[in-house]
């Protein structure tokens, strides 16, 4: 068994619980916000002065407003505004379990993680990448079957569509799928042509992280954003729009790198770009 086989599991695991602690989560805040006076369908707006203030005040004490519930102890439910009852304490209970099961399993992440080669050689290196999000890169990519930088581009949903636009769950991106159903027939069904999950966690967590952390990559952010505010096709195109091309474009360039190192690592060979093997347009190496 690789290292990719012994990790995906316990990187699923962790952020099925994380996933987890964020719906119970959501639960409690719900059941706050209604008790302040916030009725389904309506915005904080409807809260009463008061209710704003203690808001304010969990907020400011806690990283997120339901682990304002965690603290709350049996002993005193019959005082407190929010947590009143037992099914709420049982709600206040469960998110204080998951939220300890989600930091203990993303602690033993971060020691296998720790032990894997293209981690120790060359990721834990890269500024903006924790063993948590490298561990979802590991687990994710099978790097022997990434023949070229852009079969990781297209795997992550990175590539660009029929249509000419970015790779989405748009109708027109989606293909033909061949499966087999209960009864053993063969069938097939519309699908997308990449790892959702991968996709999520490199285009919503890492491309970010870079910027945060005023990683090298962010400085590939600002030129590629500042390209296109002046570029003719998109610099009437929102600002929003320009940032998630940049942000793109950045992971894109990561997972070029990544493709380099873990290849060489692998003892695989290394496709050049089709820019650089092609069109003779050299791209500068970050990290």
């Amino acid at each position: 068994m690789n290292d990719r086989e012994k990790i995906k599991p316990i990187v699923r695991g962790c952020y099925d619980i994380q996933k987890l602690r964020i719906e119970m989560g959501n639960r409690i805040v719900a059941v706050m916000k209604h008790k302040l006076g916030q009725n389904p369908g309506e915005t904080e707006q409807a809260i009463d002065l008061k209710g704003q203030i203690i808001l304010k005040t969990l907020r400011s004490e806690h990283k997120r407003i339901a682990d304002g519930a965690k603290t709350i102890s049996l002993k005193s439910l019959s005082g407190y505004e929010l947590i009143s009852d037992m099914a709420d304490f049982a709600m206040a209970n469960h998110y204080e379990s998951l939220c300890r099961a989600e930091e203990d399993n993303f602690k033993f992440l971060e020691k296998v993680i720790s032990e894997v080669p293209i981690y120790k050689d060359w990721m834990k290196d890269v500024k903006g990448i924790g063993r948590a999000l490298a561990g979802v890169i590991i687990s994710e990519i099978d790097i022997s079957k990434a023949t070229y930088p852009s079969s990781l581009w297209k795997y992550a949903g990175l590539d660009v569509g029929p249509d000419g636009r970015g790779r989405s769950r748009r109708k027109e991106h989606l293909i033909d799928q061949e499966y087999i159903d209960r009864e053993g027939k063969a069938k097939t069904k519309k699908s997308i042509t990449f790892n959702p999950f991968l996709k999520t966690k490199l285009c919503g967590i890492l491309g970010p992280s870079f910027l945060k952390c005023k990683s090298p990559y962010a400085d590939l952010y600002y030129d590629y954003r500042n390209r296109l505010e002046n570029h003719p096709a998109y610099k009437d195109d929102s600002k929003g729009h320009r940032h998630n091309m940049a942000i793109r474009y950045i992971v894109k360039m990561f997972l070029k790198d990544l493709y380099i190192q873990w290849r060489t690592a692998e003892g695989l060979s290394v496709a050049d770009m089709y820019s650089e093997a092609k069109l003779g347009i050299k791209h500068s190496r970050v990290a």
